[in-house]
């Protein structure tokens, strides 16, 4: 019995073009690239959606070379990735076409990018990759916030963008213990 070998491929969908509403807002960049995709894409309108795009690049030879072996293995619209499974053999094919896409294949679909992260032998590599891209996403997200946040703070203390040497004159202030009282009875 001979063994069919398969690739997956780890897909992102990226939105780089900013909305004009979008453009000044307190959100990260991050968050606005990596934006969750409509609940209107399925696993089925994108498997229509690269089969078409595949037929266009490739003609007959490369949808009859990814007819039997593409299908969607892993579809998070929250997330916006995705994992395909392809033929050994065919994969770059499916890539080619991904890379040429430029919008998501639903009715008035956004312009985005389809962004190949991993391919990989097991599913369960590229399952891994993806958890691990999210965490970094959300970490990057967190980090790129709280600098929004204290450049935000920075000007309205009108510092300029430097909350150092406020914080420190403020904990630096040495009470006397009648006023330490004074301030416990005030509170509770």
């Amino acid at each position: 019995m001979v063994r069919l070998k398969n690739r997956y491929l780890l897909v992102n969908i990226l939105y780089p073009d900013l909305e004009k509403n979008q453009s000044k807002s307190d959100i990260p960049d991050i968050v606005t690239f990596n934006q969750p995709t409509t609940d209107a894409l399925s696993a089925q309108t994108l498997l229509q959606g690269i089969r078409a795009e595949v037929a266009d690049l490739f003609g007959d030879y490369g949808s009859g070379a990814i007819a039997d072996s593409l299908s969607v293995k892993y579809l998070s619209t929250a997330t916006s990735t995705f994992i395909l499974r392809v033929s050994r053999t065919h994969y770059r094919i499916v890539w080619a076409a991904l890379s040429l896409m430029n919008t998501v294949p639903v009715r008035k679909g956004k312009n985005c990018v389809f962004r190949v992260v991993r391919v990989s032998g097991t599913i369960r590599k590229a399952e891994e990759e993806a958890i691990r891209r999210a965490r970094e996403i959300i970490l990057k997200a967190r980090r790129e916030s709280a600098e929004n946040g204290e450049a935000i703070l920075g000007k309205i203390l009108g510092n300029g963008g430097k909350l150092g040497d406020s914080t420190k004159d403020v904990l630096m202030v040495d009470r006397s213990d009648s006023e330490d009282e004074e301030v416990s009875d005030a509170d509770g």
